[in-house]
């Protein structure tokens, strides 16, 4: 792994809406060095998921770059970066081990270097014990775990997440952001992570990036001053308040109008 940050400059991207043009992202500029935490929040069809695929090389915008260190990887997927998607997307014929070999196989490395880190960032993400159970016999939580372990195996310099824990109930995913934490305290991956939850984005993030629609574009920028390793409790503190009434009244108007759209 190298210690390069990832860099968007000047991303832009349009799209055709009723035969018109209209930007989903406008002149986003952002960088994430390796070992820190940026929430991604705002209303939907702000551009988030738009942002985070630009940033995995899925999509390619129309205008801008991303970079890590002097590396152009517009467009190029992978070279460094790893999706967490919001569904666990684990193929129901393999087991936990072998869903968690399946990015080593593809990049040839040798089975038994393949097998040996597959054991063991499935015992990192806790799974030790469930290495050979199938998708169908893990909890919800449990698949999102393959779910990581998938994209950490392959050592990525920042892991890229998609709403990982939407579909999670409300304790599994308190456990899962907790177990998030505790991960990267060990593999010190660069993550950039989309959510919906204000609470969420400040309980995780060292920073929470508060995007604007119509266009999509950076319109806060929150620094978290909670230190690490931070307790479920921090969400009951009158700072941490104080920031989720900050973010909630720089995005409301937008939630507000995506929610109840206009005749």
């Amino acid at each position: 792994m190298n210690k390069m940050p990832v860099r968007l400059e000047g991303v832009s991207l349009s799209h055709l809406f009723a035969s018109s043009e209209a930007w989903v992202l406008r002149d986003i500029s952002l960088e994430v060095t390796r070992g820190e935490f940026v929430a991604l929040v705002g209303a939907s069809g702000c551009g988030k998921t738009t942002l985070l695929r630009i940033l995995a090389g899925l999509i390619r915008p129309e205008r801008g770059t991303v970079r890590i260190g002097s590396q152009d990887l517009t467009g190029a997927p992978a070279q460094g970066r790893a999706m967490v998607f919001q569904g666990d997307r684990l193929f129901p014929w393999r087991t936990a081990l072998g869903n968690t070999l399946f990015g080593l196989e593809l990049q040839g490395v040798p089975r038994q270097i393949a097998m040996a880190r597959a054991v063991e960032t499935l015992k990192l993400v806790g799974l030790g014990r469930s290495m050979q159970a199938y998708p169908s016999e893990l909890s919800g939580g449990m698949r999102q775990r393959v779910n990581v372990a998938r994209a950490l195996v392959v050592e990525p310099d920042f892991l890229l997440m998609d709403e990982p824990f939407a579909a999670l109930d409300a304790q599994t995913r308190e456990i899962m952001q907790q177990e998030l934490l505790r991960i990267l305290a060990l593999t010190q991956v660069g993550v950039v992570f989309v959510t919906h939850q204000i609470e969420e984005a400040l309980y995780l993030a060292d920073r929470v990036v508060v995007m604007g629609v119509r266009p999509g574009r950076i319109r806060d920028e929150v620094h978290v001053p909670f230190a690490r390793p931070r307790s479920l409790g921090i969400k009951r503190d009158p700072e941490f308040q104080a920031l989720y009434a900050r973010i909630w009244a720089s995005i409301e108007t937008d939630v507000l109008a995506a929610a109840i759209p206009s005749d």
